[in-house]
C-alpha cells in the first residue's frame, strides 16, 4: 500500500506531522528509499505569498525520474546538482538559479551508507511511503539536469512536486543506519524545516559522496530582511542629507594642509572620505520604507547585515528534539551540524580589472598586505565587512600604535640623553677610577675572593644609560601619556559610533548558553525523576485508607487551580554553581603557586650555577659568572613565561566553564578576566621580582640569608638592580613579541594547514576526476573558524603593561612596541582576510572589559613606576647626598658614602676566602647604610639609612599625588565627546523631527484630499468646507473632526453602489508646533 501526502512549506503541518509520523512508524523497520526533483519551478521573487493546499496525490512513474536514496532530514529542501555554467553575479555566492544570494551556510557531516538505486529495483512487495513537498526548487541551467529527470514531467502543478519514499520494512540492499545518524538527521529536518517556516529559503546540493562534508545553502528575501531589520533596529540612511559644519579661518587651512600631506598615506578605499555631506539615518521601519534610498533590494543590505539577520534566526529557532530553548549554538555543540558562517564576498586575489574588485579583494590590497604598512587603516570598510566588534578593535589598535610614536621618540631623547651624558656622571667614573681602591667582599662563601669595584665599570656606565635624571621625566610623561590615550581613545570611540550610526542603539537579547541549557536540563530532569517517586507512594497511602474521598476531590481541584498558574521559571542558583566556584578559587590559587614556583625555581638555578661557576679554576669563567648567569636564567624565565601562557588559557576557558555563566557576554567577560590575572601574574612576576625583591634580602657579610641552607641569596649587581631589570624585561618583552608573532600567529596556522592539505590530499584526487571547481563555500569551509578576540586583546594589554608599568627601567620599550605593532595591524589583518571564515557582524558599541583593564592599569603603572624610581635607582640617594651630605654640593663621594665596612675577621667560619690574591685585607666594602665595625652599634642601620627611606617614600607620595592630579587635569581639560559630535546629534534630531512632521502633514493633506474629492461626501458633489466637514489641521487636531466621521458612516451605510475608498490606518503622532514648507515628493509613495 502506498501512501501520499503533499506538505506547504508555509504550513507547520510538514515539521510536526512528519516528525511524529516517522517517530511512531520507526519499529516498523522505516527506511528511506529514494527521492526526485520532477521539475524545478521558475523562480518567484515572493514565494512566501503563495498558499498551497494539502492533498493527495499518485507519485508519478517509477520509470520518468532518477531517484537517489536520501534520508529523511532531506525532505522539502530543494536540492540540486553542480552547474555546468559559471553562476552570474559571483561564482559560489549564488543559490543555483544565480540570482539568491547565499547569506548562510551549514556544514555537516554526510554518513550515509546507502548506493543510487532506482525505485524499479525494489521489491514489489514492500509498502512505501511518500511524502511530496512543494518547496521552491531553482531551475537549472545544465543541459544534462533535464536527462537526468528523464526528460523532466509534463505540466505546471506537478513541477515543482518532490517525493520521498520511505520503505516500511526491510530494503534489499541498504545497509542499516545508526541510530544516532538517524538521529541527528531528524533534528536536521525539524530545525530546517521551523527556518523556512521563519521565511528563509534553503538550497543543498545533490550529493553522491558517502562521507565528507555536505552544505546546506540559506538565502533571506526581502520581506523577511525588512522584518528582522525592523526587530533588530538597524540604522539605514535615509534619502535627507545635511550639510557637515565646515571650519573656517586658520583652522580650516591648516586641515586642508593636513589632508594634502596626509594624502600618500590614505588608502585607495573608496567611499573612504565621507565628504561635506552626510545621509540622515534612523532605524528601519516597514512603515517609512518612502523615506529610505532603496535602489535595489539586493544590495540594500550589505552582506555583513544580511549575515547577521540571518545568525539571528538561526539562534533563535527552537528545535524540540533536543530539548533546548535555542537553535544553531546549541546544535553545533551537540554535533548535529559541524558549522555554521556567512560567506566571504568571493576570492581575495584579484583577478581582472581593478574597478571589479570586492571588499574582499579591497581589504586584501589595501590593508591586509606588508608593503602597506605606512598607510592608514580603511577602518570603515573594515567595520562593514566584518562588523562593528571586529572594527572597533582595528581601530583601538590603530589609536593605540600612532600613540606610541610620541612615546616613542621621547624615549630614544631619554635614552640619548644617557648616552650622551655616561662620560660625565660621577658615579660612573668613581667606579672605574682604579685610584680609588674600593676592595669589595666576596660574592659567594669559600671559593670567592675579594674583589675591585673597578672591574664592574661597564655595568656602571650601562646602567646610566637607563638610570638617570631624563628617567623620572619619562615616568611622568608615560604616566599622563597612559591618560592621554584613554581619553583620545573614548573620543575617537564615540566619533566611530556617531560615523557608524550606532548613538542609541539597545544591546540585544542574548540568549543562554548550551552548556548552561543543558546543564538547566539536567537539574529539570531530577525534578521530573523525583516528582515521578513521589507519585508512585501516593497510591499507596490511598489504599491504606488515609485519603478520603473527599480529599481526593480536593486534591484534583487543587492540581487544576495550580495548571492555570504559570510555573517559575526555573534557573541556575548559586547552589548550582558552588562546586564551580571552589574549583575556580583552588585553581587559580594553585596557579598562583606554580607561577611562584617557576619564578623560585630560577632563583635556585641562579643562585646553585653562580656559586659553582664561581670555584671554578678558569679565570675567564670567573670573570663571566654574572652575565652568564642573568643571560641564561631571563632565557629560561622566557620559555616558562610562553608555555605557562598557553596553559593558563587552557585553564581558564575551562574553569570558566564550570562557572555555567549564562550568556556569551557573561562568559567572555569572566574568561577575560580569569586569562588576564593569570597571564599577568605569569608575565610580571620574575619582573615584580627583580625590581622589588632582589637583594633586600640577601643580608650582609657575616649575616647572609642562606637557601636551603647552603647558598646564598643573590645580591644586586654593583650598579644596581635596575640594568638588570632592563635586562630582564627587554628580553621578555622583545622575545614574547618575535616568538608569539614568527611562531604562534605564523607558524602553527601555516604548519595546520600544511597537515590539513596533506590530509585533503587523498580526497582531493578522487574528487579532481568530476573535475568541479570548488565553490566558496568549500573553500571557506576549509578556512580556520574565528574563535574571538580575545587572544588578540590579550596580547596587547599584555604589551600596554610592558610600555607602561616598568617603562622608567626601559625608556625604549615604547619604540620596540611600536615595531611590533605596525607587523601586527598588517598580521592580523591578513589572518582575518584570507586565513579565517567571516564572522558574524556583532554590533558593540565599545570595547568592553577591556578598557576597565586599560584604565586600572594605567593607575597602577603610576604606582609602580613611583615604587620602582624611588627603591630600585639610585635616583633618591643621588639626591639626598647631593643636597645633605656633600660638602661641595655634587656628585663627587657618592661611592664611598653608598659603601659601608665590613671587618673580615667577622666572617663566619668556612664563608672567609680560603685564599686570595690581594695580599692581607682587613676591612672589605660593600652596598648598604650600616654602622662600621668600629662603631658602637656595628652593622646597625644608619641615619643615612633613615634618611634615604623617608625620602623615597616621601617621592613615592609626591609623585603619585602630582600624577593623578595631572591625570585628572587632563582628563577635565579634554571632553569625552568632540563638539562636532555633539552639533551634528543635535542637528541630526531637529533633522528627523521636522522629517516626520512634514510627513504627518503629507498624510493628513492626502487624507483630506481624499474626503474631499469624494462625492458621496456631499450631495452636491462639493468638497465640504473646513468648518463642517473636517478639522483644519492644527496644534491638537491631526484627525477629521467628529461631523466628517460621521457623515463618512452614513455614506458607509448607504451603500449608494458608488465607488467608496478605502484609507490605510496611519500613525499620527501629535507635535506642538507646525513646519511650513512645500509637500515632501516622500509623499505620493504613501500607500492609500
Amino acid at each position: 500500500m502506498r501512501v501520499a501526502t503533499a506538505l506547504s512549506e508555509s504550513s507547520s503541518i510538514h515539521s510536526d506531522n512528519l516528525y511524529h509520523l516517522t517517530r511512531d512508524m520507526s519499529g516498523m523497520g522505516l527506511d528511506p528509499m529514494s527521492y526526485s526533483i520532477l521539475q524545478p519551478e521558475p523562480f518567484r521573487e515572493e514565494p512566501w505569498a503563495e498558499e498551497c493546499e494539502s492533498l493527495l496525490q499518485v507519485p508519478p512513474e517509477p520509470q520518468k525520474r532518477t531517484s537517489m536514496q536520501l534520508s529523511p532530514s532531506e525532505d522539502k529542501i530543494p536540492v540540486v546538482g553542480p552547474a555546468s555554467s559559471p553562476q552570474t553575479g559571483g561564482e559560489g555566492l549564488y543559490f543555483n538559479d544565480g540570482r539568491r544570494k547565499v547569506d548562510y551556510v551549514l556544514v555537516f557531516h554526510q554518513r550515509r551508507h546507502g548506493s543510487i538505486r532506482s525505485p524499479a529495483s525494489t521489491s514489489a512487495s514492500h509498502d512505501r511511503l511518500s511524502i511530496v513537498s512543494n518547496g521552491n526548487f531553482p531551475p537549472t541551467t545544465a543541459p544534462d539536469a533535464a536527462a537526468g529527470r528523464g526528460g523532466g514531467s509534463g505540466g505546471g502543478d506537478a513541477a515543482s512536486v518532490g517525493e520521498v519514499f520511505m520503505e516500511l520494512g526491510s530494503a534489499a540492499g541498504s545497509e542499516s543506519m545508526e541510530p544516532a545518524d538517524h538521529e541527528m538527521r531528524l533534528i536536521r529536518q525539524e530545525f530546517e524545516a521551523s527556518l523556512m517556516e521563519a521565511g528563509l529559503e534553503i538550497e543543498r546540493d545533490l550529493e553522491l559522496k558517502t562521507h565528507g562534508p555536505s552544505f546546506t545553502r540559506l538565502h533571506a528575501p526581502w520581506p523577511v530582511l525588512c522584518r528582522e531589520a525592523e526587530f533588530l533596529k538597524i540604522k539605514v540612511p535615509t534619502k535627507t542629507s545635511y550639510e557637515l559644519k565646515e571650519e573656517r579661518g586658520f583652522g580650516s587651512s591648516m586641515s586642508t594642509v593636513w589632508r594634502k600631506l596626509n594624502q600618500p598615506f590614505q588608502p585607495k578605499v573608496s567611499n573612504q572620505d565621507h565628504g561635506s555631506t552626510k545621509l540622515l539615518s534612523h532605524c528601519f521601519s516597514r512603515d517609512k520604507l518612502h523615506l529610505y534610498n532603496i535602489t535595489s533590494k539586493d544590495t540594500f543590505f550589505d552582506n555583513a547585515t544580511r549575515g547577521r539577520i540571518v545568525y539571528e534566526i538561526l539562534r533563535r529557532t527552537v528545535c524540540v528534539r533536543t530539548c533546548q530553548t535555542i537553535g544553531i549554538s546549541t546544535l553545533i555543540a551537540k554535533g548535529v551540524y559541524d558549522a555554521a558562517f556567512p560567506l566571504h564576498d568571493g576570492d581575495y586575489r584579484v583577478i581582472g580589472h581593478l574597478e571589479e574588485r570586492n571588499d574582499r579583494q579591497v581589504l586584501h590590497e589595501e590593508w591586509a598586505r606588508y608593503s602597506a604598512f605606512y598607510k592608514y587603516q580603511p577602518i570603515d570598510l573594515v567595520r562593514k565587512y566584518f562588523g562593528e566588534k571586529i572594527g572597533l578593535y582595528f581601530a583601538w589598535l590603530g589609536v593605540y600604535t600612532q600613540l606610541l610614536i610620541p612615546a616613542s621618540i621621547v624615549g630614544i631623547i631619554v635614552f640619548g640623553y644617557g648616552v650622551a651624558t655616561v662620560d660625565t656622571n660621577i658615579p660612573s667614573l668613581e667606579m672605574c677610577d682604579e685610584r680609588f681602591n674600593f676592595t669589595m667582599c666576596p660574592l659567594c662563601d669559600g671559593a670567592c675572593d675579594f674583589w675591585r669595584l673597578s672591574t664592574a665599570c661597564g655595568t656602571a656606565r650601562a646602567s646610566h644609560l637607563f638610570d638617570n635624571p631624563a628617567t623620572v621625566f619619562f615616568a611622568i610623561f608615560m604616566s599622563l601619556w597612559a591618560v592621554l590615550f584613554l581619553e583620545h581613545w573614548k573620543r575617537r570611540q564615540i566619533s566611530l559610533s556617531f560615523s557608524w550610526d550606532l548613538t542609541g542603539i539597545e544591546e540585544d537579547e542574548e540568549h543562554p548558553r548550551p552548556k548552561y541549557e543543558t546543564i538547566l536540563l539536567q537539574k529539570r530532569q531530577r525534578k521530573q525523576k523525583n516528582k515521578k517517586k513521589k507519585k508512585k507512594n501516593k497510591p499507596e497511602k490511598q489504599e491504606d485508607g488515609t485519603v478520603t474521598g473527599k480529599d481526593r476531590w480536593r486534591q484534583k481541584l487543587l492540581s487544576a487551580m495550580a495548571a492555570g498558574i504559570p510555573a517559575a521559571i526555573e534557573k541556575l542558583t548559586w547552589k548550582d554553581r558552588l562546586p564551580g566556584y571552589c574549583i575556580n578559587v583552588s585553581s587559580i590559587l594553585f596557579m598562583f603557586g606554580l607561577t611562584f614556583s617557576a619564578v623560585f625555581g630560577v632563583i635556585v638555578y641562579r643562585i646553585t650555577v653562580s656559586a659553582l661557576m664561581a670555584m671554578s679554576p678558569d679565570p675567564e669563567t670567573k670573570s663571566n659568572v654574572r652575565v652568564t648567569v642573568t643571560a641564561t636564567a631571563v632565557i629560561i624565565n622566557l620559555v616558562v613565561i610562553l608555555i605557562l601562557d598557553e596553559i593558563y588559557g587552557a585553564v581558564a576557558l575551562w574553569l570558566t566553564e564550570l562557572e555555567i555563566p549564562k550568556t556569551e557576554t557573561n562568559f567572555e567577560e569572566r574568561l577575560i578576566l580569569k586569562a588576564f590575572l593569570l597571564k599577568f601574574m605569569n608575565a610580571y612576576a620574575p619582573i615584580f621580582y627583580v625590581a622589588f625583591f632582589k637583594g633586600r634580602f640577601a643580608g650582609r657579610p657575616g649575616n647572609y640569608v642562606y637557601v636551603f641552607n647552603d647558598y646564598r641569596m643573590e645580591e644586586c649587581a654593583p650598579g644596581g638592580c635596575l640594568i638588570e631589570l632592563c635586562i630582564q624585561l627587554s628580553i621578555i618583552m622583545l622575545g614574547k613579541q618575535l616568538i608569539q608573532n614568527n611562531i604562534f600567529e605564523i607558524g602553527i596556522p601555516k604548519l595546520k594547514k600544511l597537515v590539513r592539505a596533506i590530509k585533503d590530499k587523498g580526497s582531493a584526487q578522487k574528487e579532481s576526476e568530476e573535475e568541479r571547481p570548488p565553490q566558496q563555500w568549500n573553500l571557506d569551509y576549509a578556512l580556520a573558524p574565528f574563535d574571538g578576540l580575545t587572544p588578540e586583546y590579550m596580547e596587547m594589554i599584555i604589551q600596554f603593561g610592558f610600555v607602561s608599568l616598568f617603562v622608567a627601567s626601559f625608556p625604549l620599550a615604547p619604540l620596540f612596541a611600536l615595531l611590533n605593532n605596525v607587523i601586527e595591524i598588517r598580521l592580523d589583518a591578513k589572518k582575518f582576510v584570507t586565513e579565517l571564515r567571516r564572522p558574524v557582524a556583532v554590533r558593540a558599541k565599545d570595547i568592553g572589559i577591556w578598557y576597565n583593564i586599560l584604565s586600572g592599569m594605567g593607575k597602577f603603572s603610576v604606582i609602580i613606576n613611583a615604587f620602582v624610581i624611588s627603591f630600585t635607582s639610585d635616583f633618591i640617594p643621588r639626591l639626598v647626598y647631593q643636597y645633605i651630605y656633600s660638602q661641595t654640593g655634587t656628585m663627587h663621594g657618592f661611592i664611598d658614602h653608598t659603601l659601608s665596612y665590613f671587618n673580615v675577621s667577622n666572617f663566619k667560619p668556612g664563608t672567609a676566602p680560603h685564599s686570595s690574591e690581594h695580599g692581607e685585607i682587613t676591612f672589605c666594602r660593600y652596598k648598604d647604610y650600616r654602622e662600621p665595625p668600629w662603631s658602637g652599634e656595628a652593622y646597625q642601620f644608619s641615619k643615612q639609612y633613615w634618611c634615604v627611606l623617608a625620602a623615597r617614600l616621601a617621592f613615592v607620595i609626591l609623585f603619585q599625588n602630582l600624577v593623578m592630579f595631572l591625570s585628572l587635569m587632563v582628563a577635565w581639560v579634554i571632553p569625552d565627546v568632540p563638539k562636532t559630535i555633539v552639533e551634528q546629534l543635535k542637528r541630526e534630531k531637529k533633522l528627523l523631527v521636522e522629517v516626520f512632521l512634514q510627513e504627518e502633514k503629507d498624510k493628513f493633506q492626502l487624507i483630506q484630499s481624499l474626503f474631499a474629492k469624494d462625492p458621496a461626501r456631499h450631495p452636491g458633489g462639493q468638497p465640504l468646507p473646513p468648518s463642517q466637514g473636517l478639522a483644519t489641521p492644527g496644534r491638537y487636531s491631526t484627525l477629521p473632526s467628529a461631523p466628517a466621521a460621521a457623515a463618512a458612516a452614513a455614506a458607509a451605510a448607504a451603500g449608494d453602489g458608488g465607488t467608496r475608498t478605502r484609507c490605510r490606518a496611519a500613525s499620527f503622532s501629535q507635535f506642538g508646533r507646525k513646519i511650513p514648507g512645500s509637500e515632501n515628493e516622500n509623499s505620493k509613495h504613501t500607500a492609500v
